[in-house]
């Protein structure tokens, strides 16, 4: 019973699956500071997933984002417009995967 409770346990820790972690932004300070702490949430987490940081513009209008920064998880806008704290990137990680 105790090994069944572990892996219980551990499929909590890890997301199921997150293959592509964006960050969207035009170079300004906010922008950077959600790229930091997005990479730092990845870390914290232990996923080997690469954050990429995106300011190509018609990149980013492709996603249909309307205020910057904006993080993109598995090609869905999860949220735009503020600089989340790593433990609110953390949330969304688990949410979109």
């Amino acid at each position: 019973m105790a090994l069944l409770e572990k892996k219980k346990e551990e499929e909590k820790k890890a997301p199921a699956c997150l293959c592509c972690i964006k960050v969207l932004g035009s170079g300004c300070a906010s922008c950077h500071a959600l790229y930091d702490n997005t990479k730092e949430a990845v870390k914290k987490m232990g996923l080997s997933v690469e954050v990429e940081y995106v300011t190509d513009l018609q990149k980013i209008m492709e996603y249909g984002v309307i205020s910057m920064p904006a993080l993109v998880i598995n090609e869905k806008a999860a949220a735009m417009g503020k600089v989340l704290k790593p433990a609110d990137v953390e949330k969304l990680l688990y949410k979109y995967s």
